[in-house]
């Protein structure tokens, strides 16, 4: 599947099966994290388009907030290309 990150216009392959944090590490495309566990918060951002599953219960976004298209890409596993907003996006130092 593809991933689109707004407003710096990334793209990069998601398996599906990989969360999107992991798929845009791969990719060497930084993202906000910390935990990588849903709870911290620290990577939340908007899902533009597509749609995500969660690989745990209930993420750390209130019923309100994913009604609003929030969601954290440290557990979300996308289910169709999507595109994102994550204002701080960057490319990593070095690819992995």
């Amino acid at each position: 599947m593809k991933v689109r990150i707004e407003p710096a216009g990334f793209g990069f392959e998601a398996d599906g099966e990989s969360t999107l944090l992991q798929s845009a590490d791969a990719a060497g495309i930084e993202l906000p994290s910390s935990c990588r566990n849903g709870t911290c918060r620290t990577c939340i951002c908007k899902l533009l388009a597509g749609r995500v599953r969660y690989r745990i219960e209930w993420p750390g976004v209130s019923v309100e907030e994913k009604a609003e298209g929030w969601i954290l890409p440290c557990v979300a596993e996308p289910l169709s290309d999507v595109s994102l907003d994550v204002p701080f996006a960057m490319l990593a130092v070095s690819p992995r």
